[in-house]
């Protein structure tokens, strides 16, 4: 860990503050003022709604201007969006909020580039492990985001934390100034290269791509909903706070030692575990709803969602060039945002009309979707070696 990848570890987690702060209470700011309770994860929903629609921007802002410029703008970006939310909550104007979660998509969209840009801080044969320990960086966000998410800094529940988030990220802005980035591919050089269209017909793109927005998709399902399944249940929001604390923990703890197991076992197998880890998830959830249910379920969907994401991540290192960078990772991180905005608007729905137990239920689907993406890409890599021996 050099001194640059250090820096990007504290944006990673001031990130992280970011989102799980947005997640605890958007969600029951949105059931306090929306107009029907099944709208309430909307403004969670349009948070990466917005993150989706910003992917092609934000491909173009990194390559106007560099890796730090982006991300300096997407940061102003979210200093802008976190004070607009703090206006819609005081004025109970839930159009606005979404909106406003909107606009603070371009950030997440930005801001979700951050692990690709640990990679090109380190050496390649060190690639791994840069990726997770800046991972593991949001570690800060496990604790800094509950702590954000309180109802009683302002007279208007949660507008404080608005408030705080835009100061977050004003101190983000700052650590980011100091960090040095490798120079930015050309315009004629990043013209260079495959189309997308060739790039994304690989089967280690395909699955890097599947497992990352599946993967993804399965924790923001259950995570977007608990704290509105925790009070449907009557437990308070401090125990929420606890159970997202937790969670966060499980996501980023790994971090200091899933690139180790990725430079030993391999991406795919490492991935495999996550899997394992989100079924686990699934079968205590469904197991009970008392404190400790939601605590333990929790942990283990953010462990499985950490091996998940890093190794597809990883995975998804072996399939473009310096070149082909920029629309590589856009595509990538479209089909992230694209299917996180899926499952924030069918949990929020899911959980205030069928309940916690069908949530949990349907999240088995995109479980067994990854499973089978990872099965064939083992497959595939089997058969081209025996067919080169054959040759």
């Amino acid at each position: 860990m050099n001194r640059n990848l250090w820096l990007l570890a504290i944006c990673q987690g001031l990130l992280l503050t970011n989102n799980v702060t947005f997640i605890a209470i958007n969600g029951l700011v949105g059931l306090a003022i929306a107009p029907h309770g099944w709208m309430a994860t909307l403004p969670v929903m349009s948070y990466v709604v917005g993150g989706a629609l910003s992917t092609g921007l934000v491909a173009r802002t990194q390559q106007r201007f560099g890796r730090r410029g982006s991300f300096q703008i997407g940061l102003a970006v979210a200093v802008a969006s976190s004070l607009l939310c703090c206006f819609a909550a005081v004025t109970k104007n839930f159009w606005l909020l979404c909106f406003a979660t909107v606009v603070a998509g371009y950030y997440n969209a930005n801001a979700g580039l951050y692990r690709f840009a640990a990679a090109e801080l380190a050496a390649p044969a060190w690639r791994e492990k840069a990726v997770s320990m800046v991972m593991a960086g949001g570690l800060i966000g496990a604790v800094a985001g509950p702590n954000l998410a309180t109802r009683e800094a302002f007279a208007v529940p949660f507008a404080g934390a608005y408030v705080a988030l835009a100061l977050v990220a004003l101190l983000s802005m700052a650590v980011m100034h100091f960090i040095e980035f490798p120079a930015a591919p050309t315009r004629k050089e990043a013209a260079g290269g495959r189309p997308l269209a060739e790039i994304m017909r690989q089967p280690v793109f395909i699955v890097a791509a599947a497992a990352g927005a599946l993967g993804y998709g399965v924790m923001n399902l259950l995570m977007a909903a608990t704290p509105i399944a925790m009070q449907i249940c009557s437990l308070p929001f401090s125990d929420a706070a606890l159970v997202l604390e937790w969670h966060v923990i499980g996501m980023f703890a790994p971090g200091f030692f899933t690139g180790h197991l990725i430079r030993r076992f391999g991406a795919l197998p490492v991935m495999g575990v996550g899997l394992v880890l989100n079924l686990g998830c699934i079968a205590i959830a469904l197991s009970g709803v008392e404190l400790h249910h939601f605590i333990v379920a929790l942990f283990l969907l953010g462990v499985g969602w950490n091996f998940l994401f890093t190794g597809s991540t990883t995975l998804s290192l072996t399939a473009y060039t310096a070149e082909e960078r920029d629309r590589a990772q856009g595509a990538l991180n479209f089909c992230v945002f694209a299917t996180l905005a899926l499952t924030s608007f069918a949990s929020g729905v899911l959980v205030t009309t069928q309940g916690w137990r069908l949530l949990n239920f349907g999240s088995l689907v995109p479980v067994v979707l990854t499973g089978a993406a990872l099965i064939w890409l083992a497959r595939v890599r089997a058969v081209r070696p025996a067919a080169e021996s054959a040759g």
